[in-house]
């Protein structure tokens, strides 16, 4: 059982506030401080000091936080194990980007589900570096992201690579050209991924490699769903860049165009994250193989369509 001065320090980490941790942990006031006060006794330092009317965590807290976050989804990883053997199921816990949710990601854990009876898959989607700190407190099992990762305990395989795109209306000026140009971007209304986005950061990295700036363009819009900016794109408010991934199926059925982007090379890696102590490593090895295969099958008919 997870101890309640672990629970106690996450709550008041959360809500700031000795009285609101108390009313959420239905304990009195001075329990709820008795505890972190046994915490820091325990652990011989200061965890928390009163800042601007809040409750702000030392660094020393910082790492108790996240060690105490760590045990609940250990505890939690328990239960579930312990249920799953009962009910002659496995319950793996996936985490994917908002970018991962729009192309083949998805389809290809749904069929790797129905490949596998007994086989239960749990998808959380969050940004990039949420992720990474999900998958670092055992609350994922791995994570399927952009990039590599940089923590020296988390393993990588390589999934597949993607690259991003000027996309634009069917019927835009833009759609009758071969590529884009830089001056071609900074003349139109842009819909962007939001600035904390892997995406928004590999444009922004592309540009800085060019002694550009996203100052000079014009940013009319910054929304997370990518399902929003295609919509949105389709209906001439503007353009966008976004992962060639997430737009071949428009582009198939021809509401949308994408063109890449002269002088920026915007290429990158998609992995499947985990810990070294995952234990289904026959699961990575058949993801892989059913992505490469969904791939193939879409670049086909993307292929063919245009």
């Amino acid at each position: 059982m997870l101890d309640i001065k672990a629970q106690t320090l996450m709550t008041v980490a959360e809500t700031g506030n000795y009285t609101k941790a108390a009313a959420r942990l239905n304990l009195t006031q001075p329990a709820v401080s008795h505890h972190i006060q046994l915490l820091e006794k325990e652990l011989h330092a200061k965890l928390f000091v009163y800042r601007h009317g809040e409750m702000k965590l030392t660094p020393e807290g910082e790492i108790a936080l996240k060690c105490a976050r760590r045990m609940k989804a250990l505890y939690e990883n328990l239960q579930y194990e312990i249920t799953d053997a009962e009910k002659h199921q496995t319950k793996v816990r996936v985490g994917i980007t908002h970018t991962a949710e729009s192309n083949l990601v998805a389809e290809v854990l749904a069929k790797y589900t129905n490949e596998n009876p007994g086989m239960i898959i749990q998808i959380a989607t969050h940004t990039i570096n949420i992720l990474y700190s999900m998958l670092d407190n055992y609350e994922l099992d791995l994570a399927i992201v952009e990039g590599r990762p940089t923590n020296p305990n988390m393993r990588s395989l390589l999934l597949g690579t993607d690259y991003l795109v000027c996309v634009v209306p069917i019927n835009h000026p833009l759609a009758s050209k071969s590529m884009v140009t830089l001056d071609d971007l900074k003349k139109e209304n842009l819909i962007l991924r939001s600035a904390k986005s892997s995406t928004r950061n590999l444009f922004n990295s592309g540009l800085i490699s060019l002694n550009e700036s996203i100052d000079d363009f014009n940013v009319i819009l910054e929304v997370d769903n990518i399902a929003t900016i295609k919509d949105l794109i389709i209906k001439n408010f503007g353009i966008s860049i976004l992962a060639n991934s997430t737009c071949i199926e428009e582009v198939r059925r021809k509401k949308i165009v994408a063109l890449p982007v002269e002088n920026l090379s915007m290429i990158r890696e998609i992995n499947i994250v985990y810990q070294k102590d995952f234990e289904h490593m026959e699961m990575l090895s058949s993801l892989m193989s059913l992505y490469q295969q969904a791939t193939h099958e879409e670049q086909s008919s993307y292929s063919a369509a245009v």
